[in-house]
């Protein structure tokens, strides 16, 4: 049986990256048009509308305006073998 120990640790080790990435990194509220991620500057407005973006430990954004729409910033986000690496440096 021990042959398989390396793939069962491997699994479990990308399980526990998976429920990782869904943790909360942070949490901004702003009203900034300037965000380095932000391709939705209509959103503030020039500063006159605020939003919340929550990131994600898999680099995920999701934004929430104030009348409850929620946009998600995707083009960053970790998977596969990036995931577990991330994980493993964090945990």
């Amino acid at each position: 049986m021990t042959q398989y120990d390396d793939k069962v640790q491997k699994q479990k080790i990308k399980l526990e990256a998976e429920e990782w990435a869904n943790g909360v990194r942070s949490i901004h509220a702003h009203s900034l048009d300037s965000m380095w991620y932000d391709n939705r500057p209509q959103d503030t407005d020039g500063g006159r509308k605020s939003v919340i973006d929550k990131q994600y430990n898999n680099l995920v954004i999701e934004r929430t305006l104030q009348n409850g729409e929620v946009f998600l910033f995707t083009e960053e986000q970790l998977t596969g073998e990036d995931l577990i690496d991330a994980y493993s440096q964090n945990n």
